[in-house]
């Protein structure tokens, strides 16, 4: 999800910059609600777990796409599916350009020996060059963020919003590389929880993570879990409301910086110099652990692969500090 909502904001850009070009989006259907806000921008279906599915489901999928009459392809994901269908819409005589992933520059940053710590380019602006690769050049900077969503009388009830600040926090990711500790997020939430100052949304998905949660709901009084309560669309629509959304290396924070929201991330074995941190965020609102105690940070561009004993990196990252830096922003 992190991926596909990065998109987000670049096309906004695009579609405002060039109005008169139309846009087609393909991606699963669950992920149209990121696009909404989006002028001129059609959405294509790709069901590949059902009829688009395999080799021949992508070569129908493309079938599907060629008979919109667009001028050219921006392969925005560069993997094998994207692969398949770009290189038969090539085939076809439709012009084609895919984002450059940087793989090598992410392989020096994350390698042990030799390792060249430096910011990347971000995967916002891959997206960007992808459409200047088109002839359509892009001044991120000229993001203008959507208006806060109207809220529904269910999501007002659910959240049991009041006349405090609202502060979203999103505990889980992908991988346990990138999850601030447990224990130290029930601190966080504790040391908010005693001020009465703020009112606390929980967000997340999957079966254990909404348990963990809905527990957590139980331990303090300004704390509601929303995870598994609402749709995609009407969760949008309330992160959009936010004053703050605090977020692991993860797609909530991606979701809330479309909005304009301020997004504070935690950071774990991966590191914002790989070019994944939310869309326009100054690096204030990042929090990483002690580099010198943890010197091979970023171990991996994903969260997924690190050394022994670097599960404990986020550690440093106390939950005073967590809790301080919520109260400087909001």
């Amino acid at each position: 999800m992190g991926d596909v909502a990065m998109t987000v904001p670049v096309l906004k850009i695009f579609s405002e910059t060039y109005p008169d070009v139309k846009l087609t989006v393909v991606s699963r259907a669950f992920f149209k609600p990121l696009f909404e806000d989006i002028p001129n921008l059609n959405f294509l279906e790709a069901d590949v777990y059902g009829k688009h599915k395999g080799i021949p489901g992508l070569i129908r999928l493309a079938k599907e796409a060629l008979e919109l009459n667009f001028d050219a392809v921006a392969d925005l994901h560069n993997v094998l599916r994207s692969k398949v269908i770009r290189n038969y819409l090539k085939f076809k005589g439709i012009k084609t350009v895919f984002i450059d992933k940087g793989r090598q520059e992410k392989k020096a940053l994350t390698r042990v020996k030799n390792k060249i710590f430096k910011p990347l380019k971000t995967t916002h602006e891959r997206y960007a060059d992808v459409f200047e690769k088109l002839g359509f050049p892009l001044h991120l900077e000229e993001f203008s963020p959507p208006v806060k969503k109207s809220l529904t009388s269910k999501i007002l009830e659910l959240a049991e919003i009041k006349h405090q600040k609202l502060i979203g926090i999103a505990p889980f990711a992908a991988h346990e590389g990138k999850e601030y500790p447990l224990e130290q997020m029930k601190k966080v939430l504790r040391l908010l929880d005693e001020t009465k100052n703020y009112h606390i949304l929980l967000f997340g998905g999957g079966k254990k993570e909404i348990e963990i949660l809905d527990n957590l709901e139980k331990e303090f009084s300004t704390v509601v879990n929303v995870a598994g309560k609402l749709n995609f669309t009407e969760e949008l629509h309330l992160i959009s409301n936010l004053d703050l959304m605090v977020s692991m290396d993860s797609g909530n924070g991606h979701l809330a910086a479309n909005f304009g929201v301020p997004v504070l991330t935690i950071w774990g074995v991966t590191h914002p110099y790989a070019g994944f941190a939310p869309f326009q965020q100054p690096k204030n609102m990042e929090l990483v652990p002690n580099l010198e105690k943890f010197p091979l940070i970023p171990t991996s561009i994903y969260g997924n692969k690190y050394p022994e004993g670097y599960e404990k990196a986020m550690e440093t990252i106390t939950p005073e500090m967590v809790f301080e830096r919520i109260c400087e922003i909001v």
